[in-house]
């Protein structure tokens, strides 16, 4: 494809080759151990044991919301409407902020760190290094928007930014990236090696009757999966003729491959930055596949609040949190709320549901914030629904959705996809997306919502009813326009139920980072300390043959290979470890080595001494410094000889979990 045709010709050849040359020296990701995700029923079923016929009766009963769920959901919405001193959420589409025509787009460009794209003072480097890790989809998603900048901008009168095909010399373009249609062969390849679920394809009848059970790949970018999928249903782009769906929930089984699982809270704030970026694109790309047309909104202005704990926004409350209680991720309030529910609430028949009594709440929610932070709350005498009452409270009031403004709209989208797989893919990259304190709020508000299911016996609150009652709290927000409330009450209640019980069901799946994501972040950073081979073909051929020769000279010597670890564990231990790999050697092992020399140690007594003698230090991990990932905290069943092969250059390190001591 010739250069001088058009950006777009560009940057389709710029998009994400990397990938076929990172699977050469990464691990397959077909070696894995194929491990299910617990969900929080499956959690409850192991706590408190149910007969197999109950647990059946009871996944009958969750297909569809019942009755009382429906009336629970709009009497939840009338309070919103009638709540806070306003009386229709209607206004809220005329006070809401509206992006004047290019704004989206340039905006998106800066979240996407692209911004140097439409910038006329920026170095070409910084766009190639980002854009040679992007896949084929993903890089027709960033010229979409780029196009639609350029249109923009045509209409106002103002100059276009540079072409992207000004961005790179065609000589080092053309010798450096491989054909465009790598990406999807190669996608497409991988997802052939991997297991088929039945929603790989349009179910027939008979698939309908088999097991629910379902594959959550990670290794192949989730738009990449959506072409292929598309292309395996021959459904049309428009969605136009969609299948009646099955409301249960299947199990969810997510390959690990050998590089284990990275959670979100596993990496540090510099790679997880990296990854909001590459997240948004996929995300977007995802969106465009799918033909979802969603906008992202501006919060309005709202006047500052009295109240120390309602109206207040959240990272002013985590801010002024941490200067009592440090490192602490949620705040206090929240937490007080939260420990009491699952103390005296989770029990309480109807929780959630059950409105508790006006009076009470306001008196309560007034000595709340006049003695809440002088400690001199009693909650002896609190009623469970009154403080129940109060959470709901606290989360639509806060001055922004905890869902964000930029991604609320997007969330009560995937309401409208079709597939329960892509549904699941769209929230894992949704919640990537949110800030760090959105993310963490929102985790313990999904984690105390499972409990309350777990005990359906009790309080008769199933999956269906407690994501009916808590859909309205998080998906409208007076700031933000809405359509949750709009068409047939039954088919919109139960849609934006449907995408709340997949949050409280999935959401330590959701909590994870994909490994194709982790992939992009390690080229990525790989890209940004051989920023200079970018700019001269000579210099970058021979530093390919230097990284060739010394690949080599490594292979050959991991039979043999010897690891010094180091070992900080603040005042506790300090030190080194060595450890010997082999292609079984597990970071559980290596840890379990530490703890045995640190028995040995005449310092062992600052431990933890268990029954039979061995120290432990349960709060220790072991952790990749450096290399391309800037800290990495490491899945015990990581294979360390992969993460040799896949970061040769990085440290590791064994010290305390980045969570540890840390605040809920």
């Amino acid at each position: 494809m010739p250069w001088g045709r058009s950006g777009s010709a560009a940057l389709l050849l710029l998009s994400g080759r990397a990938n076929v040359r990172a699977k050469a020296r990464n691990p397959s990701p077909t070696e894995m151990s194929v491990e299910p995700w617990a969900s929080p029923q499956d959690q409850a079923a192991a706590e408190h044991p149910y007969s197999t016929s109950h647990t059946a009766s009871s996944e009958d009963q969750e297909q569809h919301p019942d009755k009382l769920c429906l009336d629970s959901f709009w009497s939840e919405v009338e309070t919103i409407r009638q709540g806070s001193g306003y009386t229709d959420l209607e206004c809220s589409r005329r006070d809401s902020r509206q992006s004047e025509e290019g704004e989206q787009e340039e905006q998106w460009l800066v979240d996407a760190g692209l911004s140097t794209l439409i910038s006329e003072d920026s170095e070409d480097v910084d766009n190639a290094v980002l854009l040679s890790t992007l896949t084929r989809t993903q890089a027709e998603a960033v010229q979409r928007r780029l196009d639609s900048y350029t249109l923009s901008l045509r209409k106002r009168n103002k100059p276009a930014p540079r072409d992207v095909r000004d961005i790179f010399n065609p000589s080092i373009s053309k010798t450096r990236l491989p054909d465009s249609h790598h990406s999807e062969d190669s996608a497409h390849n991988s997802m052939a090696s991997l297991p088929k679920s039945p929603l790989s394809a349009v179910p027939t009848e008979h698939q309908r009757g088999a097991p629910k059970e379902e594959f959550f790949i990670t290794d192949v970018a989730y738009c990449e999966q959506a072409v292929i999928f598309l292309k395996q249903a021959s459904l049309p782009q428009n969605n136009s003729q969609r299948r009646k769906e099955d409301c249960t929930l299947p199990r969810v089984i997510c390959p690990k491959c050998r590089l284990g699982v990275t959670r979100v809270q596993d990496l540090s704030h510099s790679d997880m930055k990296k990854v909001r970026q590459l997240a948004l694109i996929d995300m977007t790309a995802l969106c465009d596949l799918l033909e979802l047309e969603v906008k992202r909104q501006k919060n309005s202005k709202r006047k500052n609040t009295e109240s120390p704990l309602y109206g207040v926004p959240l990272a002013t409350l985590l801010e002024n949190d941490q200067k009592m209680k440090p490192n602490t991720s949620i705040p206090l309030y929240m937490q007080a709320l939260l420990s009491f529910l699952e103390k005296k609430g989770v029990d309480s028949e109807g929780i959630l549901r059950v409105p508790g009594s006006q009076s009470r709440i306001k008196m309560l929610q007034q000595n709340l914030e006049t003695n809440f932070y002088s400690g001199q709350v009693s909650w002896d005498d609190v009623s469970p629904n009154d403080a129940a009452a109060l959470l709901k409270k606290f989360i639509r009031e806060l001055p922004a959705p905890l869902l964000t403004p930029e991604y609320l709209n997007t969330f009560s989208a995937v309401r409208d996809i079709t597939e329960l797989r892509q549904k699941l893919h769209m929230l894992n990259l949704l919640i990537l997306l949110l800030p760090e304190p959105n993310r963490n709020t929102l985790k313990a508000l999904l984690e105390f919502l499972s409990k309350v299911v777990s005990r359906e016996r009790k309080n008769r609150m199933n999956l269906w009813a407690v994501a009916t009652i808590m859909a309205p709290n998080l998906f409208l927000h007076k700031a933000i326009p809405s359509r949750l409330t709009e068409g047939a009450e039954k088919g919109h209640a139960e849609k934006a139920a449907d995408v709340m019980r997949l949050l409280i069901r999935y959401q330590d799946l959701l909590w994870t980072i994909p490994n194709f994501l982790m992939s992009q972040v390690r080229k990525l950073n790989e890209n940004s300390n051989r920023r200079y081979q970018f700019y001269d073909r000579r210099i970058k051929n021979l530093l390919r043959k230097i990284h060739t020769d010394s690949r080599d000279k490594t292979d050959k010597n991991t039979s043999e290979l010897c690891r010094t670890v180091k070992i900080q564990l603040g005042d506790l231990v300090s030190g080194t470890l060595e450890y010997q790999l082999n292609i079984n050697s597990r970071a559980s092992d290596l840890l379990t080595q530490f703890q045995r020399q640190s028995l040995r140690s005449p310092d062992n007594g600052k431990g933890k001494m268990r029954r039979n003698g061995s120290v432990a230090y349960p709060d220790c991990a072991l952790f990749e410094v450096g290399g391309n990932i800037g800290e990495h905290c490491l899945d015990p069943d990581t294979h360390l000889l992969d993460l040799f092969n896949s970061n040769s250059g990085g440290e590791w390190v064994i010290k305390l979990k980045p969570n540890a001591g840390r605040g809920l």
